[in-house]
């Protein structure tokens, strides 16, 4: 099997399954944060539970193993595709791969491509002015109980008043899903974990996370847009 920076290909798609899932539970985590704002009072609770992630020196501690753990699932992604690509055969490639396999599958390359550049606009929206430049878009400060938050969520507001940036967002969290649709299931097969016993088990748990994760990231910023929340 091809050496490469991760060792051979069981060893990249080893470290892919556990990168992958450890970044599958953070999005879990960023869901269930997130979700604060449809409680939809004015900010509060998302404000609060953001200052608690934001100054929390464990989760910001966590925050560079995330990094870290992203940048490996690119690396060893993309080095596992044109590792692919250059050991397939020309007349394989002209063979009817949707026999055996989705398109989606097939497409993990692509779909990962399409969910960094989201990224990429995601964490210059929030991220980097909230965690590094300390320049928020939102001056305003406020007070719950007589200690200071920033406004995030009126940032959110801010942000995603525009048409094109809600849309950018829907069409990331369109790439999540199918990503997630492959990725999360074959996770699990590449960590040995596909026993006939727990097969469907994974298959259905993986499908519904796939579906409510990425729906409820969407439904953030139309929600926003639409001023069904305050």
């Amino acid at each position: 099997m091809a050496k490469g920076l991760f060792g051979s290909s069981l060893m990249k798609k080893f470290w892919m399954a556990l990168t992958g899932l450890f970044l599958i539970s953070f999005l879990l985590v960023h869901c269930a944060v997130n979700a604060a704002i449809f409680v939809n009072d004015g900010g509060e609770t998302f404000n609060k539970f953001a200052h608690f992630m934001g100054t929390n020196i464990i989760i910001r501690t966590m925050e560079i193993v995330l990094f870290l753990g992203l940048i490996v699932h690119i690396v060893d992604g993309l080095m596992l595709y044109f590792q692919n690509r250059k050991a397939r055969p020309v007349a394989y490639a002209k063979q009817n791969d949707g026999a055996s396999s989705t398109w989606y599958s097939r497409s993990m390359a692509l779909l990962g491509t399409l969910i960094l550049l989201f990224l990429v606009i995601h964490l210059k929206d929030f991220w980097l002015k909230t965690r590094i430049t300390e320049l928020s878009v939102i001056d305003q400060h406020l007070y719950y109980d007589g200690e200071k938050y920033e406004n995030l969520y009126g940032e959110m507001q801010l942000v995603f008043k525009e048409l094109w940036v809600v849309i950018v967002y829907v069409l990331g969290c369109i790439s999540l899903f199918w990503h997630l649709l492959h990725g999360f299931k074959s996770a699990f097969q590449s960590l040995g974990f596909n026993h006939s016993k727990y097969k469907n088990q994974i298959a259905i748990v993986g499908d519904a996370f796939s579906v409510i994760v990425p729906a409820v990231f969407a439904a953030m910023p139309i929600a926003m847009y639409m001023e069904w929340i305050a």
